[in-house]
């Protein structure tokens, strides 16, 4: 395997994490984003407040889009399978 190669799988994989992560993290980072201004409109310093809403937003989010999400990675991970005889020689 070629040098570059190697460097092009790498940025593809870390493409396709930031593609996959990207919703779930949107979801809890705008949840949280919710429950601080609600805990600071009513002066709630409660700090275990944010984590169960958050859970409840990726567990929505990985219900909602789970399926996209696997169908990405499948469809990568059988790119790769396919263009590995390609890649060696």
């Amino acid at each position: 395997m070629e040098p570059d190669l190697v460097v092009s799988l790498g940025q593809k994989a870390l493409e396709m994490t930031i593609l996959l992560a990207a919703p779930v993290l949107t979801a809890t980072f705008l949840v949280g984003l919710v429950v601080s201004v609600f805990q600071a409109a009513t002066q709630i310093q409660e700090m275990t407040l944010a984590y169960i809403p958050k859970i409840v937003a990726a567990m929505v989010t990985v219900f909602l889009l789970g399926g996209w999400m696997m169908g990405r990675i499948v469809d990568f991970t059988r790119e790769i399978f396919v263009n590995i005889p390609l890649w060696i020689r």
